[in-house]
């Protein structure tokens, strides 16, 4: 049993490895000739890359071993299921995928301490969270139905340009940033397996054509959800500064 879990872990440490070394290198080159932290971060920091190193190995191990096998076991199973049934499950697994992504808890992180809170996390995290999931859903309905994927990439990016035009600098930044965080480990190692597993036990269906692009859809939705987000905060800020111009009228 153990030798069938560690089957292959030689060649995912070295990977990453390759992975990691190139930055451990830049780093070290900084420390010694421009940062020169002080002993105690940078034991810290190796600390942190040696937890990291590990972390991966095991996480990308997890992958191969666990995660992608059941996402093609569960994508067979969904073949056989009815359609609003793979829809609404597709749905429910995008959403929860995404409370599941380090990489979405870090985004959102940042993006509420550099808002000073304006932006909180929790909304950041939902407003992701229905965008991953209607990315699924839509995904499903693309596969179900052999709808060709630029059917939803190309109308998809037209109303992103327009709704920049909506939106304020910050949240245009963060959209995009948030389209390739969403696209993380949990995400492409789990659902394109199923996605590859439910292609393949469709009649008629070509799991090389239509068992990939969900990546695509679930870098565009999110996009559009946080810029509808910040949409809809400029409609509240216009709205809160029409109030204060009213009330210093009716005050003079």
């Amino acid at each position: 049993m153990t030798t069938k879990i560690f089957a292959g872990f030689d060649d995912v440490l070295i990977e990453v490895a390759f992975a990691l070394i190139p930055l451990l290198l830049f780093f070290l080159f900084f420390q010694f000739f421009i940062l020169k932290l002080p002993v105690k971060k940078l034991r810290d920091i190796l600390i942190g890359v040696f937890l990291t190193y590990w972390g991966l190995a095991f996480f990308l191990q997890g992958v191969h071993i666990g995660f992608m096998p059941a996402g093609e076991a569960m994508g067979r199973i969904l073949g056989g299921m009815s359609k609003p049934s793979v829809i609404l499950i597709g749905f429910l697994l995008g959403f929860v995928s995404t409370f599941a992504e380090p990489a979405v808890r870090i985004l959102n992180q940042q993006v509420e301490k550099v808002s000073g809170g304006y932006i909180s996390q929790k909304v950041m995290l939902y407003t992701l969270s229905i965008g991953v999931a209607i990315a699924i859903a839509l995904s499903m309905v693309r596969i179900l139905l052999g709808i060709p994927l630029w059917y939803f990439i190309l109308p998809g990016y037209l109303m992103a340009l327009v709704l920049i035009g909506y939106s304020s600098a910050t949240f245009t930044a963060i959209a995009f940033d948030s389209g390739g965080v969403v696209t993380g480990p949990m995400t492409a190692s789990f659902l394109i397996a199923l996605f590859v597993g439910l292609a393949s036990a469709l009649d008629g269906s070509d799991p090389m054509l239509d068992g990939f692009g969900m990546v695509a859809l679930v870098a565009l939705i999110p996009i559009l959800s946080v810029l509808l987000l910040g949409f809809l905060y400029s409609r509240k800020e216009k709205e809160n500064e029409r109030s204060l111009q009213q009330e210093s009228r009716e005050s003079e």
